[in-house]
């Protein structure tokens, strides 16, 4: 579904939401609608749109996160048993950090033959870049892009190498993640964003993370170390 702009999910995506009996969509115990679903109303009806629970935020509590897993499973594969096509909402890209890789595993052990397909997504990364000006990568620069749930030791390695660094989920550890820009020399060149496309939109440069904390879906880019030569990493 893209990173929640209704405008960047892909034609191929919006023909797949259509063609589809159902459109599972992944919410928290809580039942609040997700961004996922929120994007796909633009594009099906609420009645063809099915809630399916997920421990989305769950990672200390390994068994109650694998009951979710098994039990959305259980779920799908029910919907796929009564209906011929079952879609899966997902924001972003669905093979990028998301619940619909465990999804697919589960379903696929419990009604082996399962043909899936996935529809590619724009990422909160290219959606921030393009928003923002940053350029990601230029002539042979890598590029990471790091779970800041990881741990900010993780994205501090990250930003001592000499590409782009690119930073998700940060937002409950925003002052953390500032002080790795710092310390790495970072800080200067970072923006980041939240809420991309949609109308509580906020997009600053990272030297504002300072202000902290931010909501959990932020995005951040650390381009690469540049000289300002046009071609210079060629």
């Amino acid at each position: 579904m893209g990173p929640g702009d209704p405008e960047l999910v892909t034609v191929k995506g919006v023909n797949a939401l259509r063609a589809a009996d159902v459109v599972v969509v992944p919410v928290m115990d809580t039942l609040e609608r997700g961004r996922a679903e929120a994007t796909v109303l633009h594009y099906a009806p609420e009645e063809k749109v099915v809630r399916v629970v997920f421990a989305l935020n769950e990672r200390s509590d390994h068994a109650r996160r694998e009951a979710a897993w098994d039990a959305a499973g259980e779920r799908v594969a029910g919907l796929l048993e009564r209906h011929g096509a079952v879609a899966f909402a997902t924001i972003g890209d669905p093979n990028v950090y998301s619940t619909f890789t465990y999804l697919a595993q589960t379903v696929q052990h419990l009604l082996p033959g399962t043909v899936v397909e996935t529809v590619p997504g724009i990422t909160a990364m290219q959606d921030l870049a393009a928003r923002s000006g940053a350029v990601l990568t230029e002539g042979t620069e890598p590029l990471t892009l790091v779970p800041v749930t990881a741990g900010s030791a993780v994205l501090k390695e990250a930003l001592g190498g000499p590409g782009t660094v690119v930073a998700y989920k940060f937002g409950r550890q925003a002052q953390e993640v500032a002080r790795a820009l710092r310390e790495t020399g970072r800080l200067e060149d970072a923006v980041w964003g939240s809420a991309l496309g949609l109308p509580g939109e906020s997009i600053r440069p990272a030297a504002d993370l300072e202000d902290g904390p931010l909501p959990y879906l932020s995005t951040l880019i650390a381009p690469a170390r540049r000289d300002g030569t046009r071609g210079g990493k060629l």
